[in-house]
């Protein structure tokens, strides 16, 4: 799992006019190509009368699955210049569909790469991106007498607390990075006087708005 990337913040879309044709660029996470052509194909159901939906996708941790489709505009002028601005941008797990209702005015080659291109990257802007972030679940367990302090402590430190549980002890359950458990471990131990219990658990990403 990779530690950190970026991705699109949530499923969106954003239109833009272009000498009266409209580009309405749909964006979403995608992380299997499974996902990636339902999506295509939901937006392909939705605009069917559209004169074109171009699309564009990037697959995997080394971006292992790239795909473009011009869709029936002019070879490379659409999907190709599409991929490219996800690329740019360093996003993964990304599938890009820009729906073209045509409005009479031609844009030439040069126009179509730039049209397809921006409609992507304002459609990103408008959405939003996010870097995920691979956090290592910490729980540690003690006993209510410590908890005033403890927690106390915690909420003012960096690191997020994930959940409380109040048991026949207190669990805490902190997001910590990866590369830094083991200084967390330690600060915690000192901490609690080597009274509490830590354990690491399951690894998740957190979310931070880019």
């Amino acid at each position: 799992m990779l530690a950190n990337y970026l991705t699109v913040k949530n499923e969106g879309q954003h239109e833009i006019v272009i000498e009266k044709s409209r580009f309405i660029a749909h964006i979403a996470r995608a992380i299997t190509e499974e996902e990636a052509q339902e999506f295509i194909q939901k937006i392909k159901k939705e605009h069917n009368s559209a004169t074109h939906n171009c699309s564009a996708y990037l697959i995997g941790e080394t971006d292992n699955i790239q795909k473009a489709n011009d869709d029936g505009e002019p070879s490379g002028t659409a999907g190709v210049p599409m991929l490219e601005v996800l690329k740019k941008r360093e996003l993964k797990d990304t599938v890009a569909v820009v729906t073209r209702y045509f409005g009479g005015i031609k844009l030439g080659a040069g126009g179509l790469i730039r049209a397809y291109g921006k409609s992507v990257s304002e459609g990103l802007n408008h959405i939003g991106v996010v870097e995920r972030q691979l956090q290592q679940i910490v729980h540690i367990t003690v006993d209510y007498t410590l908890l005033g302090k403890m927690e106390n402590e915690l909420r003012n430190s960096v690191y997020p607390i994930k959940e409380l549980n109040y048991m026949e002890k207190v669990e805490i359950q902190m997001y910590v990075p990866i590369k830094e458990k083991e200084t967390f471990k330690e600060w915690i131990i000192d901490l609690s006087n080597a009274q509490s219990e830590i354990v690491f658990g399951e690894q998740e990403y957190l979310e931070k708005n880019i």
